[in-house]
């Protein structure tokens, strides 16, 4: 039993050792040495010309190019310009059937998609080619998700605005005013397009839709 209480003490002294031997790190840091001239310490500001995020896909001079609020345009330049810090290059593109020429930085150019493929634009006519969808809800309605459709840029929404609001006729007074506003649109958006896929005149795509549409039955019948 004696041996045991020697072990316990020895064991205390070690603890009261170590705690002797620790060293206190003052919490005050030593106060820094200020230079009393003024703007000795201070860098110089260089500015760095920033350069714009640029996405993947890149155009080139005489692509043609659809831009949803005009359809499609083709790109006459690539230009730079520096706005503020910033680089910035950008799209001249030309929309030929509205005498416009819009100008699109390079790093918002998804709102651009390229022109469609044959392969679309033959889905587009077996569009053409089926029955129109009739809506009976109110006019006013069904002209605002029409101009949506023919401002969303998507060819496919395009031929349907086409075939919906088609009469199978030239007589304007089967067409309300609006009614042929938004068809003209739509259609010339969409003629537009396959011409520059297509590349043939304007009066053969006329011709080619035209049929799709069943257009050509009432003017052979006028004639």
């Amino acid at each position: 039993m004696p041996k045991k209480k020697k072990v316990k003490k020895v064991k205390k002294l070690k603890k009261i050792k170590k705690i002797k031997n620790l060293k206190v790190k003052s919490p005050l840091k030593p106060l820094e040495k200020k230079s009393s001239i003024p703007g000795q310490d201070e860098k110089p500001e260089i500015k760095k010309i920033k350069k714009q995020p640029s996405e993947k896909r890149t155009y080139n001079i005489k692509d043609f190019v659809v831009y949803p609020k005009h359809g499609v345009g083709k790109i006459t330049s690539i230009e730079k310009a520096t706005i503020g810090d910033i680089d910035i290059q950008f799209y001249k593109i030309l929309v030929e059937k509205e005498k416009l020429t819009l100008t699109v930085p390079i790093n918002q150019q998804s709102k651009l998609r390229p022109i469609s493929s044959i392969n679309q634009i033959n889905k587009c006519i077996s569009i053409l080619k089926t029955k129109p969808k009739i809506k009976r809800t109110m006019w006013s309605r069904r002209a605002q998700e029409y101009d949506q459709k023919i401002n969303s840029g998507k060819i496919y929404e395009l031929a349907e605005v086409v075939k919906d609001l088609n009469k199978n006729s030239d007589i304007i007074a089967d067409q309300s005013y609006s009614e042929r506003q938004l068809f003209e649109k739509a259609y010339d958006r969409l003629k537009s397009e396959f011409e520059a896929v297509l590349k043939t005149s304007s009066e053969d795509v006329e011709k080619k839709m035209d049929k799709a549409l069943g257009r050509t039955k009432i003017s052979e019948e006028m004639q």
